[in-house]
């Protein structure tokens, strides 16, 4: 059985770009057949970049500790329309998406240690 690398190599490559979305132009035996900048598309076709959507999470995240405060602070001032189990739910939220925001930053921290100990 013939395998020919750099003819499974680039078949690796076209599937690899079908998966994300993205074409690859044609390749045969000699090579890749119009290679044009245009004719590779755009990598990132998403709508929203990740940093608006860290920004959004953050936000929200933000929001649960806020409004668990103003319920704790509600429910020690006497108000009769917050109750000690709807207290005990929003902190636990509150504490939750904390306690996940901060798995989430170690995590980028540990990914960006070992990306800048690279040898370039």
């Amino acid at each position: 059985m013939d395998i020919k690398s750099n003819s499974l190599y680039s078949q690796m490559q076209s599937m690899s770009l079908q998966a994300m979305g993205n074409k690859l132009p044609s390749v045969d035996a000699m090579g890749v057949n119009g290679l044009t900048d245009s004719s590779v598309g755009k990598i990132n076709d998403s709508s929203s970049n990740f940093g608006n959507m860290l920004t959004d999470a953050l936000k929200s995240v933000n929001e649960l500790q806020q409004e668990s405060g103003q319920l704790k602070r509600s429910f020690e001032m006497g108000d009769s329309n917050v109750t000690l189990a709807e207290v005990m739910i929003a902190s636990s939220k509150s504490g939750i998406a904390l306690d996940a925001t901060v798995q989430i930053r170690n995590k980028f921290v540990e990914a960006y240690k070992e990306i800048m100990s690279m040898p370039v």
